[in-house]
């Protein structure tokens, strides 16, 4: 699953450096999140470090359009990485 920036992003810029797949970038009015870059940090934390700094409660959520098991994530991980 791949997450999801909302309408309540106050565009504080915690989030964008604290991913370490490069997938959040400023979109057109909010931040936004790349869901083939999006790996809701497995791979590399227990949990997602967007999510964690953000100040706002559910800003960052889980996709409904972009569900992906823990599996997927994973292997989404190694291709990114380009451990595969």
């Amino acid at each position: 699953m791949a997450l999801l920036i909302t309408e309540k992003c106050i565009n504080c810029d915690m989030c964008d450096p604290e991913c370490p797949n490069d997938a959040i970038t400023f979109g057109a009015e909010i931040y936004e999140i790349d869901p083939d870059k999006c790996t809701e940090c497995v791979g590399h934390y227990e949990k997602p470090t967007c999510q964690s700094v953000c100040p706002i409660t559910n800003c960052i959520i889980i996709d409904p359009d972009h569900r992906e098991t823990n599996d997927e994530l994973l292997e989404k991980f190694v291709t990114l990485q380009g451990l595969a």
